[in-house]
């Protein structure tokens, strides 16, 4: 049974927005944006998405129905592809936070629902098995919101050969190192660093000897203590803690899911474990994660890979980041969180490509489209032609802090912004402070 989010417009039963989007049966939600019927002659170009809507990495896909509902607003159901106006449909698939599960949605997508191009978004567990599988099936991707090496590297990638059929834009280990760095060093520290690696894409690919932080870090200065990697959802790390207590570990870094973020704080807490900053990729990165430690989480710090300050607007209907986060807060009375820019950046280039398709239905003509792309967006530029290798696209990224207060818990501060000095910063770096 396929465990699709529905995504229902506000005061519409499952059966009425069915049948005003134009959803075909068969379990899949096709964000079809009009009632108008299906005229015989009337090409369908389909776009599928995949996500985790559930599981735990479900905060990842937390905005992904505003974003489609609103598009929907604007697209009007259909696209100018070839010259010729087709209807658009989009069908979102969940990928249960289980690679397997993304591979296997992957292959509905493709070989039974036809679609033209694939989305794909959220840490390489969802993005990889689902590019392979548009790899293997010769069906155009693009993937976001995963670091471009464990997306490249992890799945065979060789820089001289690339990919033929999939496409990522994202930032990459050597930002957030850099960015990391440059946000520790606003702040006095032993430079002694415990490191949170799981045994994942992420973490593997963080804590990779060659490729990841610990050739950089020693490079610049830092002893990296890296205790080894565990598996995510553990329940005990007292064996991380008493590692970085050993070496008097002023920072620690790492890329956990929000579960273990919350058992390992609480944990070193515990155990008198006080370090100066923690900076944590994947946990940190939502306000809910934060939130779940009370008050202590302030000053816990994080990449921001986008905020309501970064200083570009959509290509599809002219929002800027901070109007878009203005709206989706409006609309839903959450806070904003980092995926809402770059999953409506995903759907920006998918418009745009297809747009720009010289042949309806035709995956070589999408892929030339994609590969001639230099789309400003919500996120910032966005073009294949200059990444690290052929098939990445790189967004800049800046880092900061979460501090208490403001409308919401907790409000996320860019502290750090000398890998972008395009995107304002809005505080210095601040300490972790422990209060009785």
């Amino acid at each position: 049974m396929d465990n699709n989010k529905k995504l229902l417009g506000a005061g519409l039963s499952r059966r009425d927005f069915l049948r005003a989007s134009g959803v075909v049966a068969g379990g899949s939600l096709l964000a079809g944006f009009s009632s108008a019927p299906l005229l015989a002659a009337e090409k369908v170009i389909r776009i599928g998405y995949v996500s985790p809507q559930t599981g735990p990495l479900a905060p990842f896909a937390a905005a992904d129905a505003y974003i489609i509902e609103s598009l929907a607003s604007v697209l009007k159901n259909s696209i100018t592809v070839g010259g010729q106006r087709c209807r658009l449909e989009v069908i979102v698939k969940d990928s249960q936070s289980n690679p397997n599960r993304a591979a296997e949605v992957a292959n509905e997508l493709i070989l039974s629902d036809g679609i033209d191009l694939m989305l794909v978004s959220s840490t390489p567990e969802t993005t990889n098995p689902v590019s392979d599988q548009c790899e293997i099936n010769e069906i155009p991707c693009i993937s976001t919101v995963a670091p471009w090496q464990p997306w490249f590297f992890t799945r065979g990638g060789k820089p001289d050969e690339g990919f033929q059929w999939t496409y990522h834009f994202f930032w990459g280990l050597e930002d957030v190192i850099a960015t990391y760095t440059a946000m520790w060093g606003g702040m006095g520290s032993n430079k002694v660093i415990g490191g949170l690696f799981p045994n994942d894409g992420d973490g593997n690919a963080w804590g990779d000897s060659r490729l990841g932080f610990p050739p950089v870090l020693s490079q610049k200065g830092f002893q990296l203590v890296d205790p080894g990697r565990f598996q995510s959802l553990t329940d005990d790390f007292s064996a991380q803690i008493s590692a970085f207590k050993k070496a008097e570990a002023e920072i620690v870094t790492g890329v956990v899911i929000p579960p273990d973020l919350t058992t390992f704080w609480t944990q070193a807490r515990q155990q008198g474990f006080q370090p100066k900053a923690m900076s944590v990729g994947k946990a940190l990165l939502f306000p809910s994660a934060v939130e779940a430690l009370g008050k202590a989480g302030h000053n816990l710090s994080t990449e921001i890979w986008w905020s309501p300050s970064h200083p570009f607007a959509s290509s599809l209907n002219g929002l800027t980041a901070g109007q878009l986060a203005e709206r989706y807060t409006k609309a839903t009375g959450k806070q904003w969180t980092q995926p809402l820019g770059f999953v409506h950046a995903l759907f920006e280039l998918a418009v745009d490509i297809l747009q720009r398709t010289e042949e309806v239905g035709n995956p070589e003509a999408t892929r030339d489209a994609l590969l001639k792309t230099e789309l400003n967006t919500v996120v910032g530029l966005v073009s294949w032609k200059n990444g690290p290798v052929k098939n990445v696209a790189k967004t800049p990224l800046v880092s900061g802090q979460w501090r208490l207060g403001g409308p919401f818990t907790y409000d996320l501060v860019i502290t750090s912004n000398q890998t972008a000095p395009q995107i304002p910063v809005g505080g210095e770096m601040q300490a972790i402070t422990y209060g009785g």
